[in-house]
């Protein structure tokens, strides 16, 4: 699938107000039936959002596990608070050295208000 079909099929879905979602940490919000944790990343000035199933137990989590950043490259990451795997909210991949992907979501912030593209 091309980017360009890809952004025409995106739907934005209203998730919560910015004062929602806690700086430096994350919430969760149900979107289409589906548990999607939002992150606002304020020391990065940056937003993103994941699944909130943390694949390695299969616990509704990520929304509550720290964030922070990783390597030469400072690759943005959330790691599970039962379990400590940790994930990239870039690209999903487990950054803990095992076989385990998450899905991330875009993100946009408007007027105070927090989309998620699905």
């Amino acid at each position: 699938m091309s980017n360009i079909l890809a952004e025409d099929t995106l739907v934005w879905h209203l998730a919560c107000s910015e004062a929602d979602i806690p700086e430096n940490g994350g919430a969760c919000a149900l979107i289409k039936g589906e548990q999607i944790a939002i992150y606002n990343f304020k020391r990065r000035g940056e937003w993103f959002a994941t699944q909130n199933l943390c694949p390695h137990r299969q616990q509704m989590a990520l929304s509550r596990g720290m964030i922070g950043s990783t390597g030469e490259e400072q690759e943005p990451k959330v790691a599970c608070p039962f379990h400590k795997k940790t994930f990239s909210l870039k690209t999903g991949a487990c950054l803990s050295g095992d076989d385990y992907q998450i899905q991330t979501y875009p993100v946009k912030v408007e007027n105070g208000m927090v989309y998620v593209g699905l």
